[in-house]
């Protein structure tokens, strides 16, 4: 199933696509919002809820992203082997770590899919970054790899997009991942039943409708279920959190000569199974 977060006359909900319609279900499920929603008993029985009630076209809402406001963003750094071996070709020496190198990301940084990704004034230097967000569903704490697939609600696209000179302002990252409205999310959750644990998904990215990115998630050095032991080791990963899993290679600043979005730009992220994130690209007002 397909599950969204938006926005309808001027009233913020979340709800089910089925074909080109949304299903309200803020009310049938009594919860607030889409984290909530994951995490609650209500979940289990979505097929249920959404029978009988009244839809609304896709197309009269506006889309936020799936969680619009997380409690935490966690993202895996250089988690691909061919990103990892461009990034060495580029120049930049930076060895293989025993444990996933990660940031957290902010909620004001994300876009929704068909809204602008924008690019600041204070750079012109945006890269692309298509990636496997998965999110959690089920609240833990030290939570083992082989129960890590039970706390996974579900998959989204993401664009973490980086201000790549304020990325290397200092060691630690954070500064170019966290401009607002840089990272794009969505355009829905796709619901963990849908996808095989640790099936291997395409993913690849386009900038004007030219592929830039053109991967797998077979390349991950980092699993999810590894990934998911290693962030609830250090907090309690709670329902609605979001894990950005990493980039495959391909990213403007490795090229010669390297490039940027734009302007005028639009980025799509497709992934198999779950779907085309796609954003114009806009200048800070």
């Amino acid at each position: 199933m397909k599950l969204v977060s938006y926005t309808h006359n001027g009233e913020e909900s979340f709800g089910a696509v089925i074909g080109e319609n949304v299903v309200d279900l803020r009310g049938p499920s009594s919860c607030g919002n889409l984290a909530e929603f994951v995490g609650s008993n209500a979940f289990a029985n979505r097929e249920e809820l959404i029978r009988g009630i009244d839809s609304t076209p896709l197309n009269q809402v506006t889309l936020l992203p799936p969680i619009p406001r997380p409690e935490k963003i966690v993202c895996a750094v250089r988690n691909y082997m061919d990103h990892h071996k461009e990034v060495l070709a580029a120049g930049m020496q930076r060895e293989l770590t025993e444990y996933p190198p990660i940031f957290l990301r902010v909620w004001r940084s994300q876009s929704a899919h068909g809204q602008p990704i924008v690019r600041p004034r204070a750079s012109e230097s945006l890269d692309w970054e298509g990636e496997l967000a998965v999110i959690i569903g089920k609240e833990g704490r030290d939570i083992a790899e082989d129960d890590a697939w039970d706390h996974v609600a579900g998959y989204s696209c993401y664009n973490d997009a980086s201000v790549r000179e304020w990325q290397f302002h200092a060691k630690q990252i954070a500064a170019g991942k966290n401009f607002e409205n840089t990272g794009g999310f969505g355009p829905w959750l796709v619901t963990a039943d849908e996808v095989v644990p640790g099936q291997t998904l395409k993913i690849t990215t386009r900038l004007n409708d030219e592929v830039v990115q053109s991967g797998d998630t077979s390349h991950l050095i980092f699993s999810v279920p590894q990934l998911i032991n290693y962030a609830s080791t250090i907090f309690t990963l709670v329902p609605g959190d979001v894990i950005v899993t990493g980039t495959p290679a391909g990213v403007g600043w490795s090229r010669k000569p390297q490039r940027f979005m734009k302007p005028g730009d639009t980025v799509e992220v497709e992934i198999e199974s779950i779907g085309i994130l796609k954003n114009p690209v806009t200048a800070q007002g």
